[in-house]
């Protein structure tokens, strides 16, 4: 009884969850498909530069994109075309926006990878000489550090490092993505802007663990300080190092607009920001719900790993 009871709460979490995240994107969603329409007219944008336009061109031109159908059946027709992963053309170059969400999404995914990956570098060992060099000069100026790049926006430190290794010395390739070295300058300035927020996440795991009891028995059995570190104190408390770095990806996936735009990454951002300058809905919805189902995804993943190592979770 016990077990059949511990699995039909399993299952109830499960499926509150997941139609959690269904709610989710539908009012992002819905959203985005009601505001981006206060913009403008994205036939007068197509239209911009052609000389005498007439309003019976505009109506043809509105029809011609499924602007003359009532808000509800354009937004129903986009529900679909996300289950169908049809999601039309695009406004400004009848491309299939599938065919740029293609293209783009790997961009996207490679620059947020690469930037999770230099702030895991820096901030695990930076966190942990912070935290065994507690109240000494070391803790306080990698937390003076660590503050000062909370306070850095990030375009305008990749501005700095474009005028700097672009311009100044010519060591790296201003924008674009063409080899490594294009990733370098887009990955260093996300890295360092997450980097300021988990140094102090690590320093504060590694502060709880190293109190711990088997690590003062790991020490009294003569381990050296670097296997005491890394082999007990880091492994112990990885879990929620590792749950916070999985959804601070996520948070990057929404974040990076800014970056890409300033380097020229041909990911969703770029693609995003060029469809609200041209009113291009099918695309600008497209990107969003994309990002958003992301998102989404990995905080349920995070939310179901919990549910199953942990029984009192689902009952909360």
């Amino acid at each position: 009884m016990v077990h059949l009871r511990g699995s039909q709460d399993l299952v109830v979490f499960l499926i509150k969850r997941v139609l959690q995240a269904l709610f989710v994107v539908f009012v992002v969603t819905l959203t985005v498909a009601f505001a981006i329409r206060l913009t403008g007219d994205p036939a007068l944008m197509l239209t911009q530069g052609a000389g005498s336009v007439t309003e019976a061109d505009l109506v043809r031109i509105r029809e011609g994109l499924g602007l003359n159908q009532p808000f509800i059946v354009q937004y129903l027709n986009f529900l679909k075309g996300i289950v169908t992963l049809d999601f039309g053309r695009s406004f400004l170059g009848g491309t299939p926006v599938s065919q740029l969400l293609a293209k783009a999404l790997p961009a996207t995914l490679a620059l947020a990878f690469s930037s999770l990956i230099v702030s895991i570098f820096i901030s695990i060992p930076l966190g942990i000489k912070a935290a065994t060099s507690r109240g000494k000069w070391p803790d306080q100026a990698i937390r003076i550090l660590s503050l000062i790049g909370l306070s850095f926006p990030n375009f305008w430190l990749a501005t700095m490092l474009v005028l700097l290794f672009a311009v100044t010395v010519h060591w790296l390739p201003p924008s674009g993505m063409d080899g490594f070295a294009s990733f370098v300058m887009p990955a260093v300035t996300m890295g360092i802007i997450l980097t300021a927020t988990n140094i102090r996440l690590v320093r504060t795991a590694m502060l709880e663990t190293l109190q711990s009891q088997y690590i003062m028995v790991a020490r009294a059995k003569g381990l050296s300080e670097s296997a005491v570190l890394y082999k007990h104190a880091l492994r112990n408390c990885a879990i929620p190092l590792i749950t916070y770095f999985g959804l601070q990806f996520g948070g990057l996936l929404g974040g990076i607009v800014v970056v890409e735009r300033v380097f020229n990454w041909p990911g969703l951002g770029t693609l995003a920001f060029d469809a609200v300058g041209g009113r291009d809905y099918p695309v600008l919805q497209a990107v969003i719900t994309v990002l958003s189902l992301l998102i989404v995804g990995i905080n349920l993943l995070v939310d179901i790993a919990y549910g199953l190592v942990d029984p009192r979770i689902r009952t909360e």
